[in-house]
């Protein structure tokens, strides 16, 4: 479990080809001072593991079906990558709760500076609307942010930049027609199984 506050930022240093799908060698800077192999490791917002650890470099390898359901595929030597460590139970909630599960791929479709803060549009798949409520929040490359509007009937949503985000996180150098990872909030599918379970056995009942 992760809370979207990305806690540093990784470069790629080198993608290999694997049968079972790729291996990924990413330096963590200062970040990766205390990762051990074995550890578990936020990766764009996807729940990774390091498989090998040297200072402050390490290696985890991402199978086929993470390849296919995420924008790693397009991954590659130089990119940078936003990085977070799992919540310890002692630790504060800053942001919510983020599983490192990506739901799918939302695309940038506009980029607009509001003195030194951002704002973002992103075109929303249809298979995730439903999740998304104004104000609620939603994780996008592992960074918990909060829905700022809807548009277009859940189509298109923005989200606010502040330069803090701007600065520490890889969305301060994303541009129109990136794709991003997105994690919906796992409370609102909770609730959504509750209802549909409940509606359920009352069309049973009657």
């Amino acid at each position: 479990m992760f809370t979207g506050l990305v806690e540093g930022l990784g470069s790629v240093l080198e993608v290999a080809e694997r049968a079972e799908g790729r291996t990924f060698t990413i330096d963590a800077g200062p970040f990766g001072a205390d990762l051990a192999a074995g550890d578990s490791i936020a990766v764009n917002g996807v729940c990774l593991t390091a498989t090998t650890v040297d200072g402050s470099v390490f290696t985890t390898d991402v199978l086929v079906e993470t390849l296919n359901r995420t924008s790693f595929r397009t991954l590659s030597r130089g990119d940078r990558v936003n990085l977070e460590k799992p919540l310890r139970a002692a630790d504060r909630l800053g942001g919510h709760f983020v599983q490192g599960h990506v739901d799918g791929i939302a695309t940038i479709t506009h980029v607009t500076t509001e003195g030194p803060d951002w704002r973002l549009t992103l075109a929303l798949p249809r298979s995730m609307r439903r999740y998304a409520v104004e104000k609620g929040s939603i994780a996008l490359d592992g960074v918990s942010l909060t829905i700022a509007s809807l548009e277009d009937d859940g189509a298109h949503f923005d989200v606010a930049l502040i330069p803090e985000t701007v600065s520490r996180t890889t969305l301060g150098i994303k541009t129109v027609g990136d794709p991003v990872h997105v994690e919906v909030d796992i409370l609102a599918k909770y609730v959504e199984r509750m209802l549909h379970t409940s509606q359920s056995r009352q069309e049973q009942q009657s």
